[in-house]
């Protein structure tokens, strides 16, 4: 934000000789009532803004025009800038937030990855798959309900966990700028707590809503092969 920065003009007072000879002297001033220098206010950065890349923006355009939604809330998770853009039923996009994701790059989930423990999870399988999802609130998880992505998989959308949050370091790496920080999770998606609350939780509490998750290994039509009638249909148009 940029300082606003006031500039008063001072107003001369010319008084008669005799009538500053009359004055009395000035007060001393005490001590106790010195004045300090006024500082300038520091600067606050704006927050950086999140724009969708090429994939993400095609998928965007995609659901936005086909109606794949279904009128219902939707989610595209871009895997590669570990961001978010929600839009409600309408296709309105109502918010855009850093994610946190698997730590392991990968599209596909490990078979009966969703029936293991965390703590049995070896390094390769703690991936976000890519893919279309019907997203519903479910049976809880540490007391709290989360919003199932893939209840197969065990993968869901919810804030920072706390017991994992201030240990790894979740939050600053949420705010890093470098995604490759955002690569912690066991392959659940974490997204800032004020986003949950406010659009998360109000859009999808009723009938769930759809996500899309980009691939960070596959083509992106490989994933979304729907993309292709849409590109074909581009360059007929063009």
């Amino acid at each position: 934000m940029t300082p606003i920065v006031r500039i008063m003009a001072g107003l001369a007072l010319i008084l008669p000789t005799t009538a500053m000879a009359a004055a009395p002297p000035p007060k001393a001033k005490s001590a106790k009532t010195k004045t300090r220098p006024k500082t300038a206010a520091t600067p606050v950065a704006p927050p950086p803004v999140l724009l969708p890349s090429e994939a993400a923006s095609r998928v965007m355009t995609w659901v936005g025009g086909a109606g794949d939604n279904h009128g219902l809330p939707w989610a595209v998770i871009d895997k590669t800038q570990a961001t978010m853009f929600l839009f409600d039923g309408k296709g309105k996009q109502v918010a855009a937030a850093p994610v946190l994701i698997g730590i392991a790059p990968g599209d596909e989930a490990s078979p009966g990855v969703g029936s293991k423990k965390l703590a049995d999870l070896g390094p390769a399988e703690k991936t976000t798959p890519a893919g279309r999802y019907l997203a519903k609130f479910g049976l809880p998880v540490a007391g709290e309900r989360v919003l199932w992505v893939d209840y197969a998989t065990s993968v869901a959308i919810h804030p920072i966990p706390t017991d994992a949050g201030a240990r790894e370091k979740r939050r600053e790496r949420m705010l890093s700028p470098d995604p490759a920080d955002n690569r912690i999770t066991f392959g659940c998606i974490n997204v800032p707590k004020a986003v949950y609350a406010r659009q998360i939780q109000p859009l999808f509490r009723r009938k769930g809503g759809y996500v899309y998750i980009l691939p960070d290994t596959k083509p992106v039509e490989a994933v979304f092969p729907r993309l292709r009638v849409q590109a074909v249909a581009a360059g007929l148009a063009g």
